[in-house]
Order: structure tokens, then C-alpha cells, then sequence
């Protein structure tokens, strides 16, 4: 009865004793043979279960599949519009802009010399343009596959040593030191010099605009083997800020743009880099980064070295690099710079107001200088930092400011100057790309007195700066009667003026009948230099300093003649005029009445 399959079984038994009788009813015994544990019914129900789940879980996964699918068909076809979008609207561009770049090269030839920098200026704006619009069309190409690549062999030490030096300008303007450091002398291969010419001048300009000033961007150049392939490298390291770990995947992705942008000297369209590693790889090579935060960055350019292609012949074209021209030839790169960059420069015209513009982009200080140099006294200073220590130097009567700068942003230099006492009274015009609702609320919040997003109308620009300068000619009317009680004010800014004229008047007040009392000892007890008070009291009262302490005095004298029992000459001494001549002099042309007059007009 072995190997019985499980179930309810009835054994009988009859047996017979030794004496052969056998038992009349049969002994019965129940015997259950139990199933395994795998073929009882929960068993059989969490098979159910699990049929039920895997069925479940492949038709999730068949749904995200084609959900995937459907949103990559989708992202697919978005893209390609995209990119047909800026083909498209990107050639529409080049018509105008051909158009503008060659009239202005006709208006340079026949207009006066006073006016060709501002053709200059348009023709360097356009071909800046020109280029952004050639690298959207060249990354279109990249994904259709029709861009060309033109080999030429060459000594491309020197091509990219020249390459270099066309930014050294743009380096210099930024304060920053371009170095190119190479191990061999020459190496000769095969390069694409527009192509390599994009590479370069993309990293480059990139490594400028993210250091600081004072820092360094090095290029450097050598010679590796590979798993036994030989590859110029090239090294474009920077002092900069650096670049966050997690933004290091994507920062060759079309459009990122890495969460350091409070380092750069100027906005950007997150394309260049996207192209230049698809231009490394369109050319067999490959590209990678390598940063960290707070010491700078190194982008690391491997292009494999061959000599498949002929020599370059001699008069071989010209290459655009930003505003300037490289003209190839014979293994060699001629520099033709357009203009030399903006010298600053004041106008001698000391009537005007003292204007001091902190902008980093030399051809916006151009254009600015343009618009205001008949009218302005103008200063100039290229990043945050040297606005604030020029604004305190000079004492300007109005600023205007960049918001995107290098050092200290435009925010930071309004709230600087607004919370000094020594230019707390000074306007300033926040000018910048910058148009948000947000960021005018942010700057208005800093103390800015007004507010203007580029591309700005030169008009609007004068129209502000009247105002500006119109209200600060209705404060010098507030001030300009040294009255010892000012109405109260409501905005903050007067009332910080107000409280440093009236800290002032005290000091005088404390030393009235001290005839002694200079200029010099009243800054010195304000704590400030001397040209600072001058300049911030000719501001706020059309005065001189020694011409207020005076103004001051003959207050108090007027306030005195109310008493009778007071001489005139007594009050002058009092006041600290040792002459009482001089003072019923000056008395009369303050007060039009002599002392003894004003006494008589207004004690009836």
C-alpha cells in the first residue's frame, strides 16, 4: 500500500487467531493520505494569484512601453520642429542681417569720423549676431548630416596660437590673463580651420566670461597616444567659479545652461557648447570637463592626428571671429582688427553733469558714451567692484548700471551706494536685459530710482535722466534754506538726506561762535574726506561746504534778531563772524535786509 496518491482511504482487516477462527465483523480502520503542501487549494490559490499578477504586470509594462514610445515619438517630433523652426527663422535672419552688415560697411566709407565709431559699433553688433545665427545653422547640419568637413594640413600650433590672440582684447577688456602653453613647437595634421576655429574661440570665450577679474585662462597644447592612436590634445583651463557636479552630464546639452551664471560676465544661449562637441565629434574626436566649485573648470578637446589632406595653399580666405577678421593662409593667421577697444575717457565739459556708467560690455559703454557725451560728464568702470569704488571716489551725480556684471551684480551696487551716506543721495538707473516684472521689483526694492530694459530708445534714456536730474534739483530746493526744521518726508531716501543735514547743522550749531570752525573740521567729525561732503552737499544743495556752514550761521542769526536785548554785533559774534560788517553783508544778500531791517520786518 505504498505510493498511495493522497485522499481518504478505508482499510478492513480479518484476520484469524492461531486456532484458525476468524473474526465474524471486519476491524476497519480510516486512514487520509494528505496532498503536498504545492497541491492544496491555497497553493493552488496563490498560483491563481501570481498568473493574475504576472498578466497584470505585463500589460503595465506593454503600456508604459507605449507610452514611452508615444512620448518619445512626441519629444522626436517637437524636437525636429524645433530645429526646422530655428533653420528656418535662422536663415530669415541672415537676410537683414546682410543687409545691415553691408550697408554699414558703405556708411564707414562715406560718413565724417566722429560717426564711424558708431557704425563700427552696428557693423560689430551684426557680425556678433551673424555668428549666433551661423551656429544654429551649423548644428542643424550636424543633425542632418550635411555639414562638411574640410581637412586642410597644416601647422596647427600656430593657427591656434593666432586663433588665441584674436581674443586677447576681449580678455584684456575683462581683466583676465590669456596664456597659451604647448609642449612641441609645431604639430602638423589635418584640421578644419572654420571648424576648429568654433571649437577654440566657444571654449575660450566661454573660460573669459566665467572668470573673475584678476584670474587666468590657459590654453594648452600636446601631443598624446591613445591605445596607440596618436591625438592632439587640447586643455582650455579657467580660474573661474566652477561648475556644480550635478550640472556636469548635462552641460553639453542643447540650451542648458549650469546654475553658475552668477559668474558670468555676460548672458549666453546655451548653443555653443552643444555644437562644439558635436563639431569634436563630427571631426573623430571627443570632448570631456572636468570642475570643481570655486576653483574653475577644464574642458579637455581630443582630435585624432592625421595627414591624409594637402598642405594649405597660401590665400586661403577669411575666418569671423566676433567682430574681428583671420585671414588664412600659407599655415598662417593674419589678425585685421576692426577697432581698437573702448579707451574711457571724461568729457572736459565741467558744466555737465558727472555721469558714471559701470557696465562690462565695451560696445553697450560705446553706445552709452555716444548718446551722452554732449550732454554728461562721463566716468566709466567695467565690473560692480570698480562702480562702487569709483562712485565713492568721484561722487557722481547719477549712475547708471548694468545689473548682469562681474564681481558685484547691478543689484548689489544700488543697494551699496543707496545704504552709504556718502552716495545715498546719488540716482541711479538700472539698465539691463533683465525685464521681468520680478527683477524691476527687486531693483526698485534696492533703491534704484528707475528702471530701463535693452534694447533701450536713446530718447527714453535722455527723458529719465532728466527727471532724475529734475528731482534732484527739487531736493537742492529743500535743502537750499538750511531751515533747522525740515518738513517730515516720506520716502526713505530723503529721509537718510535729511538726517545727514541735520547732523551736520549740529555739528556747526555745537561750535556756532567759533570763527575757527573750518570745512576740514566738520568732515572730520562726519568721518568723511573732504571731497565726499563737498561733493555730496553741492548735490543735495547747489552749495559749496564752507558756503553752507556760513548759510548755517546766518540761520541762527536770523533766529537770533527775534531778541531785542541782542545788539547786531553781539549776534555776529555769536555766530561766529568776527567782522560785523562782513556779516550784515552777507545777511543782506542771503536775507535781501540787512540785519537791522529783517529785526524791524519781523518783530511788528
Amino acid at each position: 500500500y505504498l505510493n498511495l496518491a493522497p485522499g481518504r482511504y478505508v482499510f478492513h482487516v480479518k484476520a484469524a487467531n492461531s486456532d484458525g477462527i476468524w473474526n465474524e465483523t471486519p476491524v476497519s480502520l480510516i486512514i487520509v493520505i494528505s496532498p503536498p503542501w504545492y497541491l492544496t487549494g491555497w497553493a493552488y490559490g496563490l498560483y491563481a494569484l501570481l498568473l493574475a499578477g504576472a498578466g497584470y504586470a505585463f500589460y503595465r509594462v506593454q503600456l508604459r512601453r507605449k507610452l514611452e514610445r508615444a512620448e518619445a515619438d512626441r519629444l522626436k517630433e517637437m524636437d525636429e520642429f524645433k530645429s526646422r523652426f530655428f533653420t528656418n527663422i535662422s536663415h530669415e535672419f541672415r537676410t537683414p542681417l546682410t543687409v545691415i552688415l553691408g550697408v554699414t560697411e558703405q556708411l564707414n566709407t562715406e560718413v565724417a569720423p566722429a560717426l564711424q565709431s558708431k557704425t563700427n559699433l552696428v557693423h560689430r553688433s551684426g557680425k556678433n549676431l551673424l555668428r549666433l545665427v551661423n551656429q544654429i545653422l551649423d548644428l542643424a547640419k550636424l543633425e542632418s548630416i550635411t555639414l562638411k568637413i574640410n581637412y586642410v594640413q597644416g601647422d596647427v600650433q600656430t593657427y591656434l596660437r593666432y586663433i588665441t590672440e584674436s581674443l586677447h582684447s576681449l580678455a584684456n577688456a575683462q581683466n583676465v590673463m590669456l596664456r597659451v602653453e604647448r609642449k612641441e613647437a609645431e604639430i602638423v595634421m589635418d584640421y578644419d580651420p572654420e571648424r576648429l576655429l568654433q571649437i577654440v574661440h566657444n571654449l575660450l570665450s566661454n573660460a573669459i566670461k566665467f572668470t573673475p577679474s584678476g584670474g587666468r585662462v590657459t590654453i594648452h597644447t600636446a601631443l598624446r597616444n591613445t591605445e596607440g592612436t596618436e591625438h592632439l590634445e587640447l586643455r582650455v583651463s579657467d580660474t573661474g567659479g566652477g561648475i556644480p557636479p550635478e550640472d556636469l552630464p548635462h552641460l553639453f546639452d542643447r540650451f542648458f545652461q549650469a546654475r553658475n551664471q552668477e559668474f558670468a560676465t555676460s548672458g549666453g544661449t546655451g548653443i555653443g557648447l552643444s555644437l562644439t562637441k558635436e563639431l569634436v565629434k563630427a571631426m573623430g574626436g571627443r570632448i570631456s570637463v572636468q570642475s570643481e566649485v570655486g576653483k574653475g573648470s577644464t574642458f579637455i578637446v581630443e582630435l585624432p592626428v592625421r595627414k591624409d589632406s594637402e598642405r594649405l595653399a597660401v590665400g586661403g580666405g577669411q575666418l569671423a571671429v566676433g567682430g574681428e577678421q583671420l585671414a588664412v593662409g600659407g599655415g598662417h593667421v593674419l589678425r585685421e582688427v576692426s577697432d581698437s577697444p573702448l579707451t574711457p575717457h571724461s568729457s572736459p565739459l565741467a558744466p555737465h553733469p558727472s555721469l558714471l556708467i559701470i557696465e562690462d560690455n565695451p560696445d553697450v559703454v560705446e553706445y552709452l558714451r555716444a548718446c551722452l557725451e554732449l550732454d554728461y560728464q562721463l566716468e566709466y568702470a567695467y565690473n560692480g567692484r570698480a562702480g562702487i569704488e569709483k562712485a565713492l571716489e568721484i561722487i557722481p551725480d547719477i549712475v547708471i548700471s548694468d545689473v548682469m556684471m562681474p564681481e558685484k551684480n547691478g543689484f548689489e551696487v544700488c543697494e551699496t551706494l543707496k545704504y552709504d551716506e556718502r552716495t545715498s543721495h546719488i540716482p541711479i538707473v538700472l539698465l539691463t536685459a533683465k525685464a521681468t516684472v520680478e527683477d524691476r521689483i527687486s531693483g526698485l526694492q534696492r533703491g534704484a530710482d528707475a528702471y530701463m530694459a535693452k534694447p533701450f530708445h536713446r530718447n527714453e534714456l535722455m527723458a529719465v535722466l532728466g527727471n532724475l536730474i529734475e528731482l534732484r534739483q527739487k531736493l537742492q530746493q529743500r535743502y537750499a534754506s538750511a531751515q533747522s526744521a525740515l518738513p517730515p518726508a516720506s520716502d526713505a531716501g530723503v529721509q537718510m538726506e535729511d538726517a545727514f543735514l541735520l547732523r551736520f547743522r549740529q555739528i556747526v550749531e555745537a561750535r556756532l561762535d567759533d570763527s575757527s570752525l573750518t570745512g576740514e573740521d566738520v568732515c572730520r567729525r562726519l568721518g568723511m574726506s573732504y571731497s565726499v561732503v563737498y561733493r555730496k552737499l553741492s548735490a543735495l544743495t547747489g552749495r559749496s561746504l564752507n558756503v553752507y556752514i556760513r548759510l548755517i550761521r546766518l540761520q541762527k542769526a536770523a533766529e537770533l534778531l527775534s531778541d531785542l536785548s541782542l545788539s547786531v554785533s553781539e549776534i555776529a559774534y555769536q555766530t561766529g563772524f568776527n567782522d560785523p560788517k562782513f556779516f550784515s553783508r552777507v545777511f543782506a544778500e542771503e536775507f535781501k535786509a540787512t540785519p537791522t531791517e529783517f529785526r524791524k520786518k519781523h518783530s511788528k
